[in-house]
């Protein structure tokens, strides 16, 4: 339902203006914004280079636009002034003159002066690969902590980048002279640029607030969950890896599905049971990819503390992307800037082996020893992901051999979800169990010890 409505487009009856009625399809032509896009190579080969096109077009789509054309020009460093240099900016406006485009979207995070230089040159609207994730995340966040989270890392960008007129728009004037020449002249007071960004402090302290209170929430279950010991299995990767596929297909989550660059961002959290019947959660996180916004890694830290608490990461990488190593080394950059999350143990999950090159698969096996290949789509190595991933759970750390009078059966039961079980057997004084159990279930079986 989800994914309908994402896609829908709803037309209100008596309420069209337009001398003639318009199809569907014709109506989603005329919303797209038409873009071109443009890049600086720096480093790495020349198909890096076009995978990195190739990506910026994926997440350009993803926010509702429609790519003209695509250039990427190999400097050693980016121009200080217009970011592609002076040259490089003629040839792009010739191009957005060509195609009729209205829009121009920059392959990197752009300084706030060389965004008003490419503006003021190409006379049309230059927007950066910061922006343009920024923006996929506002359309797709749903809960009101992603909503906030979105809201504060916009507002962390658009600070460093209002642009004004000096004090020409003055709010203080200073004695009854409209022109600012009170008694003694006392200057324009505070200009228009500097009450935005006074209001957008102020705005910023609210969205901190309100989420340190939603932070306090997620704290509770976090901490009931340790109150209890139970495990925590972390679903993490790059964006469209197939995380949220991987969640259902191991949980029957029943988590948004959509071929698309951040899809789902808002996490969920499923509990879970081993085939021993052991409990543990599973969460799906925040896609990451590469030179993800430190505005968003500070907005979803909240979110991301997750996978510093977490028993077990499970790194999901696309087997069928054209340069799989890249995803990998992008996500554990994030990992460095996320508390605790380096020490964890870490599973690599290959996912879409349907629709990978089994030599990209041989070869990152041979990487990365420590991994499973799966299909979330097919279900192809699921069984044995569940089977790894059992096996990497933390252990209950104390054993014991008790005999249960039958009256006791919620021990019993207890046992079973949060224990382990090496042997059980009823006898005529009760039920004999051998295994290992945590510090507090041992110390409550403890007075049934044989």
């Amino acid at each position: 339902m989800d994914l309908a409505a994402r896609h829908q487009l709803r037309r209100v009856a008596g309420l069209r203006t337009e001398l003639e009625d318009i199809t569907e399809v014709e109506y989603r032509q005329l919303r797209l914004e038409r873009v071109v896009l443009v890049g600086v190579w720096t480093e790495g080969t020349e198909q890096d280079a076009e995978n990195a096109m190739a990506e910026l077009a994926l997440l350009a789509e993803t926010a509702g636009a429609e790519v003209l054309d695509n250039v990427y020009q190999r400097r050693q460093k980016p121009d200080p002034a217009t970011y592609i240099g002076r040259g490089k900016v003629d040839a792009v406006r010739e191009i957005v003159d060509v195609t009729g485009a209205d829009t121009v979207i920059m392959d990197g995070e752009l300084a706030p002066s060389q965004l008003r230089n490419l503006e003021d040159k190409l006379k049309v609207k230059v927007v950066d690969r910061t922006a343009l994730i920024l923006d996929i995340f506002a359309q797709h966040a749903k809960s009101k902590e992603g909503q906030a989270q979105v809201e504060l890392a916009q507002l962390q960008y658009m600070k460093q980048r209002l642009r004004g007129w000096g004090g020409n728009l003055s709010r203080q004037a200073g004695g009854r002279v409209a022109g600012g020449a009170g008694i003694g002249g006392r200057g324009p007071g505070e200009t228009k640029i500097e009450s935005d960004r006074r209001r957008i402090n102020d705005k910023i302290a609210k969205l901190r607030r309100e989420l340190k209170e939603m932070t306090g929430t997620r704290e509770t279950k976090r901490l009931s969950r340790h109150r209890n010991q139970v495990p925590s299995v972390v679903i993490a990767g790059y964006t469209n890896a197939g995380k949220s596929s991987l969640l259902n297909r191991l949980t029957d989550a029943g988590v948004l599905v959509e071929n698309a660059l951040f899809a789902t961002l808002d996490p969920t959290t499923r509990r879970t049971t081993t085939a021993d019947g052991r409990e543990y959660t599973m969460s799906d996180t925040v896609g990451f990819v590469r030179h993800l916004p430190h505005q968003l890694v500070e907005a979803f830290r909240s979110t991301l503390e997750e996978v510093g608490e977490a028993d077990l990461i499970l790194h999901v990488v696309d087997g069928s992307h054209p340069d799989p190593e890249l995803q990998i080394a992008s996500v554990r950059e994030v990992f460095a800037d996320i508390e605790g999350a380096s020490a964890i143990p870490e599973l690599i999950v290959i996912n879409k082996a349907d629709a990978a090159d089994p030599l990209v698969i041989d070869r990152l096996r041979r990487r990365e020893p420590h991994s499973v290949v799966v299909s979330a789509k097919t279900g192809e190595g699921i069984s044995e992901a569940l089977a790894q991933i059992e096996a990497e759970l933390p252990r209950p750390g104390v054993e014991f051999a008790v005999l249960l009078p039958y009256s006791r059966g919620d021990l019993v039961d207890r046992i079973h979800r949060a224990g382990e079980i090496a042997t059980l057997e009823h006898t005529a004084d009760g039920t004999l169990v051998t295994g290992r159990a945590n510090e507090d279930l041992a110390g409550e079986l403890a007075a049934y010890a044989v």
